[in-house]
């Protein structure tokens, strides 16, 4: 998406039928996983977004051949020309991805190295990389950090180990998953993540030949086999995208179907939405969202790892929970600085105070974390237009939600960040009644 901003006409519910396809958090390491394998891959359900994009340029530097399927959404994935890439090359397709990263293990594997630029990334917070070079150490992996990156060689090989994250971070247990599958010996990984995009990472694993067993109490085992082949797979529907329609539907007072949402992996939200007065139908194809009328009650939300409320949907559900009488509370305990896009609703008429260490004396689920914030919201309150640049993927999407239900005109601009998660993102708005009008 060329676009630099859209000049957006709000007031009108959003009514229709949009389609999710692959989560963006599986799609794009399922790519890296072909590097794994000693044939061809076949990944189904890929969205066109700008993050597939990134992978694909940085597979393509490296020697790996990306063509396109029969069907729309599926990648064939050609690994068997793997090369190393210039560190030139390799940042400049990365941009502001952290995906490289996860290129580690899988490189290390092939070729005995792997360069690795300055990672970027969404501004919401730390996202520290020394969770995946310790792991990568204690592999037998060796780490020198240059002025241009790091330059990561494994001299004797990688050899399994046993590695316990001090918190379930997904992008850790991704590199550890994609690393341990081909070490020599067993890999006990403590304290993981068990998002549902990393267990449809395991199994794309699994199709490729490795073995790994998923224990209680966050344990994964992974047992090093010598070789792994290609695999055929389609991806997990994408349930932030699908979360965000939803919020889109409520905020709006509209009536969203969302095809290709499941309900098993979005659970947690959907009690939420319901706790919150918005309604929803689940059918074979997908969920219905809407407003029912009436009021919005206000809800209290801790976000969390999986099972828990994933903190990708508060930033959409906090633009309705504007339109929800009462006070409502989102403790966010994933990222330290993800409440910045509220300054931007609080200038369209929002009630929002952020409490940037938290709040005590509220009865809790989550554990707190000292680096946690706190939103309070109290509604209902009209948003009416204004000028809004967008922050971050997440927060770009919560103000094109605000800007559609603000009486008035808005302006949002620096918009492209939001097709790094969203495919299609115009045409889904046109689609649904949006009135807009773009600009490159």
């Amino acid at each position: 998406m060329n676009i630099d901003s859209l000049t957006i006409d709000g007031g009108i519910p959003l009514t229709g039928r949009i389609q999710v396809r692959g989560a963006k958090n599986l799609v794009t390491k399922a790519m890296v996983a072909s590097l794994l394998g000693e044939s061809e891959s076949l990944l189904r359900g890929v969205p066109d977004i700008s993050d597939v994009r990134v992978v694909r340029g940085l597979l393509e530097v490296h020697g790996v051949s990306v063509s396109h399927g029969v069907e729309s959404g599926d990648l064939i994935l050609d690994p068997t020309n793997v090369r190393s890439a210039h560190m030139a090359d390799i940042d400049a397709h990365a941009g502001s991805s952290r995906i490289p990263i996860l290129f580690c293990g899988p490189l290390l594997h092939q070729l005995g190295e792997a360069f690795i630029p300055d990672l970027g990334g969404c501004r919401i917070g730390d996202r520290p990389i020394d969770f995946h070079l310790d792991a990568l150490r204690k592999f037998g992996a060796v780490v020198d950090k240059l002025p241009s990156g790091i330059h990561i060689t494994a001299p004797n090989g990688l050899t399994g180990a046993t590695i316990e994250l001090p918190y379930p971070s997904v992008g850790a247990t991704e590199q550890v998953l994609l690393t341990a599958t081909r070490a020599k010996g067993t890999t006990e990984l403590r304290n993981a993540a068990i998002e549902p995009e990393i267990m449809d990472l395991i199994a794309i694993l699994q199709k490729m030949g490795a073995i790994i067993s998923v224990e209680p109490n966050r344990v994964i085992l992974i047992e090093g086999v010598d070789r792994l082949d290609g695999y055929t797979h389609r991806a997990i529907f994408d349930r932030n995208e699908a979360a965000s329609w939803a919020s889109a539907a409520l905020a709006t007072k509209g009536d969203i179907m969302v095809e290709g949402a499941k309900q098993e992996h979005m659970m947690t939200f959907l009690n939420v939405y319901r706790k919150a007065g918005g309604k929803f139908d689940i059918y074979e194809d997908g969920i219905r969202f809407y407003h029912p009328g009436g009021e919005l009650k206000p809800v209290v939300i801790e976000t969390d790892v999986h099972p828990g409320f994933m903190t990708d949907w508060q930033q959409p559900l906090i633009v309705a929970l504007t339109q929800a009488t009462g006070e409502s509370i989102v403790h966010e305990t994933v990222y330290e600085n993800r409440f910045g896009f509220t300054d931007a609703l609080i200038e369209m008429g929002a009630d929002i105070t952020v409490h940037k260490n938290g709040l005590d004396g509220t009865p809790r689920r989550v554990p707190r974390r000292d680096l946690e914030q706190a939103a309070v919201i109290v509604g209902p309150t009209p948003l009416h237009g204004a000028d809004i640049e967008v922050p971050d993927l997440r927060g770009g999407f919560s103000h094109l939600i605000a800007a559609v239900t603000a009486d008035g005109r808005s302006r949002v601009s620096n918009v492209g960040i939001i097709s790094r998660g969203y495919e299609n993102l115009l045409e889904k708005l046109e689609a649904l009644g949006a009135r807009f009008t773009a600009e490159g």
